[in-house]
Order: C-alpha cells, then sequence, then structure tokens
C-alpha cells in the first residue's frame, strides 16, 4: 500500500522546525529516521497532512558526556549508539540495549529520539530512559523544558509532547561505584520486538549489599515501567538474594499486561519474571566482580 497524500517539509534548522510544527500544528507529524512512521503511513494505519523531516538539522546529532551523565542528541542514530565508547562508559545500559532494536539495517537508520518519541512499550531505549531516570529535552517556540521519563510515556505510543514540540535530546544520569547491568528479552524472532523484557541496575555497598537497583520492564504494560516493589524489597538486602524471588515481584502489581496473538497476559508474566530473574542475576553477577 501506499501512504496517503502528505506535504513534506525538511527544515534545515531546529528553529525552523518548531517553527513550522508551530504553524502546522495537529495535522503535523515530526519524521525522525522512520523506522516506525514509514511503515504505519504505508499500511495507513496512520495520516498527517505534512510530515517534518528533521533528519537533515545537524544540531540534532551527536553524542555529549558531562562529568555526571550523557546528552544523546535526538537525531543520534542507534548504530552510532552501539559503537561509541563514551556510551559504554558512561552509560552501559544505553549500549548494551542498542543491539536488541531491530537488525543493523534498522539500526543504520533509526534514531534515539525517534524510538522514544514513538513510545513503543515493547521499545528498548524507553525503557532505559525510564530505569535510569532519564530526562528528555523538548523545545518549542515557546521555549525548552525537559520532562522526567517516567512522565514522558503516557501510554501506547503515547508522550507528554505537545503538538508544536521537538524532541531535542536525551539526559541519562551515570551510575558509579560497584554497578552491574543488564538487559534480557525474549522474542520470537531476533529483532522482533520483545514479548516481554527487563532492563536492571544494580549499585553494591562495600558489603555487598544492595545499594540502589532499578528495574525496568518492556512489554509489559501499555508503557515501559518500573518495578518498584522489586526494587524496594531488594535494597539493603545481600547480593545473593535468589533471583527468582525478585523476579516474581517485580511482576507485582502489574494490571494492565497486554494479551494479544504472541501471548496471553499470563503467559507474558511468566516471561517477564524469567528476564528480571536472568538480567539480575547477570547484572549482580558484574557489580560483585567490580
Amino acid at each position: 500500500m501506499k501512504p496517503s497524500a502528505f506535504e513534506y517539509h525538511a527544515p534545515r534548522s531546529t528553529d525552523e522546525a518548531v517553527a513550522l510544527l508551530a504553524e502546522l500544528g495537529d495535522g503535523a507529524k515530526v519524521l525522525a529516521g522512520g523506522q516506525s512512521l514509514i511503515p504505519m503511513l504505508s499500511l495507513r494505519l496512520a495520516y498527517f497532512d505534512h510530515l517534518v523531516d528533521v533528519g537533515r538539522i545537524p544540531e540534532l546529532k551527536g553524542i555529549h558526556r558531562e562529568a555526571d551523565a550523557l546528552i544523546v542528541r535526538a537525531g543520534t542514530v542507534d548504530a552510532a549508539i552501539e559503537r561509541d565508547a563514551d556510551v559504554m562508559a558512561a552509560v552501559p545500559l544505553l549500549g548494551r540495549a542498542t543491539p536488541f532494536i531491530g537488525h543493523f539495517q534498522i539500526r543504520n537508520r533509526g534514531t534515539v529520539g525517534g524510538s522514544i518519541a514513538h513510545a513503543d512499550p515493547a521499545a528498548e531505549y524507553p525503557a532505559v530512559a525510564v530505569t535510569l531516570d532519564a530526562e528528555i529535552e523538548a523545545t518549542s517556540s515557546r521555549g525548552t523544558r525537559r520532562i522526567p521519563a517516567r512522565e514522558f510515556f503516557r501510554g501506547f505510543w503515547s508522550t507528554d509532547l505537545d503538538a508544536d514540540e521537538l524532541l531535542v535530546g536525551v539526559r541519562f544520569p551515570g551510575w558509579t561505584g560497584r554497578c552491574g547491568f543488564a538487559v534480557r528479552e525474549f522474542a520470537r524472532r531476533h529483532g522482533d520486538f520483545a514479548i516481554a523484557g527487563a532492563v536492571v541496575a544494580v549499585q553494591l555497598d562495600g558489603d555487598d549489599r544492595i545499594e540502589r537497583c532499578a528495574i525496568g520492564l518492556l512489554g509489559l504494560g501499555p508503557t515501559p515501567l518500573r518495578a518498584t516493589v522489586a526494587e524496594e524489597e531488594a535494597c539493603g538486602q545481600k547480593a545473593d538474594i535468589a533471583v527468582d524471588e525478585v523476579g516474581l515481584l517485580a511482576m507485582s502489581g502489574l494490571d494492565e499486561v497486554p494479551s494479544d496473538v504472541h501471548g496471553s497476559a499470563g503467559y507474558r508474566t511468566r516471561v517477564g519474571a524469567a528476564m528480571v530473574a536472568r538480567a539480575w542475576d547477570a547484572a549482580i553477577g558484574e557489580a560483585t566482580r567490580g
């Protein structure tokens, strides 16, 4: 199939892009890498009167490392994340999640900002953003604001972005000390969206007690989630806490687990518990080894 007719715009600067969004209103849609939007348009699952292509804006590309955070500009492609040494040093979880995204052709075109703005609850970057308490930077002709990732995702394919706002960057806080990170997910085939998955970060103190932890869930609700019950229970305990117990606790309170042709809600919950347990075990092992 072919998309419905639309008018194409290719601004060359952020200011030009936000001016277009302000002028065009709800009839406009930002086009970044296009790896999600173009198939949806072609299948006529979505249609817009205007597409604003931000792929030619140089200030939307790049990775900048600060003392306590990593700033990723929205137009940075996934492949750049995958091979950047600063990413692996400052925010290992972001780098480790990237190979799970589609295939290398997808990662050569897809962008960090596009993935987060698309807000698919089974996608990796939104889950990492929520897990690490990232901040989403959005700008418009009215000014710039930072949105905590936990508040950014409102529902399936729905975010806190206003129609005239452009996502321009993501700030990922760094973790220091005896830390471990892991991503585990289960999909029918490599490159498919996960049926369920987990993103885990752990920090240990000098006595091998869990000083800090974060457990993110993907594919288990209408948005990427945090397993707060499991996090609270684990903090302060010794690192040898039973991994299966952590997995089961992580499923506590999930009341909107999807059920579809890929699996029932019960099946996804069982898979989710297993993915959390495996990711937790790997993260604890890394933190213990230092």
